[in-house]
């Protein structure tokens, strides 16, 4: 299958490169450490982009298309925020375009805002979106979904007909590395320990219980006390601590969400399947974790801007 389109996901501490073929099929791909905030010297932006793609670039002439922090304001060129609601065609009619210092024409996709009393903003996470909804059939496609992106900053995605309608934004994953790192709750905490299942769902069931409706801010400090009067050992604090700030994520989405729609996941397996357990146990359906999301997503960016023909097919998630 003969390449059309090269594909970059460019984040702060990693640049991922996609050789596609037709329909967003990956024909080659390839990471190195060059994100936004790790480019080599000299050459910046540029040498990385050739250690990138250059050699494919060289072989065939393609277009090139960019997601994620490299259209930041510490980016390479900035890409401002395309506003909700949001679709592929949305986002490639905001497309940012530079000449590199080779004299490839690099096409960067905006990140998304929601206005409003509290605005919120994503990068990168909106293209993921775009490429799960590839994997779906018709009807769910253009169905009610929740999509969460488990992370440092967790992202649950509204969509509704295809479009990305709301979003929100827990910083669940950096709270708890702070946490642990550098509070007294990380005093005690065995690290490196295998997942400790039952602690977790302990975790998640005090957030969901009355008592947690004093917020996370209370009960946080359960994770010491735990530890204090023998309840939980070092191994099992931290997956405490885990499960009870993924709970308050999960709860919280339980009382915003109203009627609970179809729920589908992205991110590595392990983080999702620790949001698996706890939305299982909070009452939501049992999610699917899409595969090869940012890809895809870059592909349908491409195709709506008519960078590629029009030929995506539907990929099957996991």
């Amino acid at each position: 299958m003969q390449a059309q389109l090269i594909a970059l996901d460019w984040g702060t501490s990693t640049l991922r490169a996609y050789r596609l073929g037709a329909g967003g099929k990956v024909l080659d791909s390839r990471a190195s450490a060059h994100g936004i905030m790790h480019l080599p010297a000299p050459g910046g932006f540029d040498a990385a982009f050739e250690a990138a793609c250059g050699d494919w670039l060289a072989e065939q002439r393609l277009p090139v298309i960019a997601c994620g922090m490299v259209g930041s304001a510490q980016g390479w060129r900035e890409a401002p925020y395309c506003p909700t609601p949001a679709r592929a065609q949305d986002l490639s009619t905001h497309l940012q375009t530079l000449d590199t210092a080779s004299g490839h024409r690099l096409h960067i996709v905006p990140g998304v805002i929601e206005h409003g009393a509290l605005p919120n903003v994503m990068r990168g996470e909106e293209t993921q979106v775009l490429g799960l909804l590839l994997g779906l059939d018709e009807q769910r496609r253009q169905g009610c979904l929740l999509v969460g992106l488990p992370g440092s900053h967790s992202k649950w995605v509204r969509v509704e007909g295809g479009c990305i309608t709301h979003f929100d934004t827990f910083m669940t994953g950096e709270l708890y590395a702070v946490a642990s790192a550098h509070s007294i709750l990380g005093r005690t905490q065995a690290r490196d320990a295998s997942f400790q299942e039952q602690a977790f769902d302990r975790g998640v069931r005090t957030a969901l219980s009355e008592s947690g409706a004093l917020g996370p801010l209370s009960t946080a400090f359960s994770a010491r006390t735990l530890g204090l009067t023998g309840v939980l050992d070092g191994a099992e604090q931290a997956d405490y601590l885990s499960g009870l700030w993924i709970g308050h994520e999960v709860q919280a989405l339980r009382q915003s969400s109203g009627a609970v729609p179809a729920v589908l996941l992205i991110g590595s397996q392990a983080l999702c399947d620790r949001y698996t357990r706890a939305l299982s146990l909070a009452g939501f359906p049992n999610p699917a974790t899409a595969t090869q999301a940012t890809e895809r997503g870059l592909w349908a960016v491409a195709e709506a801007a008519g960078l590629v023909k029009g030929t995506t097919q539907e990929f099957p998630h996991a």
